[in-house]
């Protein structure tokens, strides 16, 4: 794809097409990667993003979550009096 390069006030850019943008997520901002000879942009992800969907299919597909890992791990917090 080739793509030209416009002014935007004292700096350059290009403009990305929508299709683009939709098939690789790209939102707001971008990851920039220099190379030797290329510029890679990549979409920026947040942490866990996906994580929700993820747990959806696996519980359709009746992988249930383990209780015994899902119980609260004791600290100091639950077994000491808080001072205020």
């Amino acid at each position: 794809m080739r793509l030209s390069v416009v002014s935007i006030g004292n700096s350059k850019g290009i403009r990305i097409p929508k299709a683009v943008l939709d098939k690789y997520r790209i939102k707001d901002s971008v990851e920039v990667e220099m190379r030797d000879d290329a510029l890679v942009l990549k979409p920026v992800r947040t942490p866990r993003e996906g994580w929700e969907e993820q747990f959806r299919q696996a519980i359709t597909a009746g992988d249930l979550p383990d209780e015994e890992l899902l119980e609260p791990f004791p600290n100091d917090f639950d077994t000491d009096d808080w001072t205020w």
